[in-house]
């Protein structure tokens, strides 16, 4: 049901997509900076729930609900950008998603549901997964929904040890970034900037 050749190419592609620069992954590396590798670990588990649940949705019909209903689209594409843009909004008023000082630490569950929010409320990732993983979908080899979800889980694996390790490698740079406020100011504002043109630019959307 799952030819090697054809479960490499995928993999490769996964990871591809894992190290491009987005919201998410910027979250891992903001958790890891301020709060350490288990923070970094949490927030790449909560990416790796998300693009679970998107995948869920494209296997059993939601996501192909959104890409048909104008006003499915409409309301998951505008609480998505929302999310975003308060992210961003949020970061760039507080700074605090990169901060080396003594403050009170982010619970992991506020990290988790963070984080799984992200990629949720997102709808492009649910979109890119139904258009993505049916070309690796074989029907002559057996379930169409079992090798969705199969395909789909190792995606979000790939996605949660990918972010969580970025998160880790990050917060290796703490005591190097722990002089230089000036660098960590620069790195929430880039954050915050990332997290308002994500929100944007799924607000641009459009249904296809």
């Amino acid at each position: 049901m799952f030819p090697i050749e054809v479960w490499i190419t995928y993999t490769l592609a996964c990871l591809l997509l894992v190290i491009s620069p987005g919201p998410d992954n910027i979250l891992a590396i903001g958790r890891g900076l301020s709060q350490g590798k288990l923070a970094a670990c949490f927030s790449g588990a909560a990416s790796g729930m998300g693009i679970l649940f998107h995948i869920l949705t494209a296997t059993f019909g939601l996501t192909l609900l959104i890409q048909t209903s104008e006003l499915a689209f409409i309301i998951v594409k505008l609480i998505g950008a929302g999310y975003l843009i308060w992210l961003g909004i949020k970061v760039l008023r507080s700074r605090s998603l990169i901060n080396l000082t003594p403050t009170e630490k982010q619970p992991f569950t506020s990290i988790l549901t963070t984080g799984f929010l992200s990629a949720a409320l997102n709808p492009k990732p649910g979109m890119f997964v139904l258009a993505f993983i049916p070309q690796f979908v074989n029907p002559e080899l057996g379930s169409v929904t079992t090798q969705m979800i199969v395909y789909g889980m190792w995606f979000a694996l790939l996605t949660a040890v990918g972010f969580a390790l970025m998160g880790v490698f990050a917060s290796r740079l703490a005591g190097w970034l722990h002089e230089k406020p000036k660098v960590i100011n620069g790195l929430n504002i880039g954050a915050g900037l990332t997290f308002i043109t994500s929100g944007l630019a799924v607000a641009a959307l459009k249904q296809r």
